[in-house]
């Protein structure tokens, strides 16, 4: 049976003065365009023993070389998002989007974000017009979100290569963009100098968790790294399930570090009809210990966001 409070970590919103936009998208990637509005997501909550969705943005803001629009964009979702949240604390959290690659913009962007809207943490995409996050030019924003012990998801994105032709981009190449990022972030020290940040990687990390040994083989390649070294910073990450497959979670639970898994509906970029069958492999999974799915749909979850935490 479903937990009757699970807190979505994985939940998105499209606001209005982006639907035409992430139609375009979602065609684009060869996916259906998603439908979003308020009353609509709390139904499908309900319907899905969903307490309370962490409400992210999951796309570019603008395009590549518009700064400007990226930053104006950044601060259109992100107010529009905390009003959502203020109208429904109770169901509705707030992961803002930062208008990256401007690092000075995401950083005044950040701060708007957590001091004056109350967001929950932050969002960025698994690579940023094809700069993937390990790059040195992104160290200060790092810095300043272990200074804030910031709760990051790290959302997939397209990567920067050709798509293969009649294979949808996110069932296909986004997660192996996931893998792809947290690698780089990984052999690049990100984890290791910025422990504070709890940063998620959605679809049960992609690749990673059932790769990660494999993975571990590029540390030979780096003198300052060693494949022991490298899956522990791998292992700092959290994963959501959201189109996680039941025969995903084997390899999800013997990799992650406990406390590291949480719950992901992906809605609305995943349509409400093929998501529940992706809670259905969670509930009736067989190989649960005591008390671990709760903890998978929301335990985990209250200690990464304190306030959706109930006595």
């Amino acid at each position: 049976m479903s937990d009757p409070e699970r807190i979505d970590v994985h939940q998105h919103l499209v606001p209005p003065a982006f639907g035409a936009v992430m139609a375009e998208r979602a065609a684009a990637l060869g996916w259906p365009a998603p439908a979003w509005d308020v009353r609509s997501a709390i139904a499908m909550m309900d319907r899905r023993s969903i307490a309370t969705g962490l409400l992210s943005f999951p796309a570019p803001v603008a395009a590549p070389d518009d700064l400007a629009g990226a930053r104006a964009g950044a601060r259109s979702v992100n107010e529009y998002t905390a009003e959502v949240v203020k109208d429904r604390p109770d169901r509705f959290g707030h992961f803002a989007v930062l208008p990256l690659p401007d690092v000075d913009a995401a950083l005044a962007e950040t701060a708007h974000a957590l001091d004056e809207l109350n967001a929950d943490g932050l969002m960025v995409l698994s690579n940023v017009h094809g700069r993937y996050l390990g790059d040195p030019e992104f160290e200060p924003l790092w810095a300043e979100l272990d200074a804030r012990a910031a709760v990051v998801l790290v959302h997939p994105t397209a990567p920067p290569i050709a798509p293969v032709s009649g294979l949808p981009g996110p069932l296909v190449d986004f997660p192996y963009d996931t893998a792809r990022t947290a690698l780089h972030m990984a052999l690049n020290g990100v984890p290791r100098r910025h422990p504070r940040i709890r940063m998620i990687l959605p679809h049960a990390g992609g690749l990673l968790p059932y790769a990660a040994d494999r993975f571990a083989v590029a540390a030979r390649l780096h003198p300052d790294s060693t494949p022991e070294g490298l899956l522990s910073d791998l292992r700092r990450f959290y994963f959501d399930t959201a189109m996680s497959p039941t025969a995903a979670l084997p390899s999800l639970l013997a990799f992650a570090a406990p406390g590291h898994v949480l719950y992901g509906s992906d809605f609305p970029m995943l349509p409400e009809e093929w998501g529940t069958g992706f809670d259905s492999g969670l509930d009736e999974y067989p190989h649960w210990e005591p008390e671990q799915l709760h903890a998978v749909n929301r335990g985990n979850a209250e200690l990464l966001v304190p306030r959706l935490a109930r006595a």
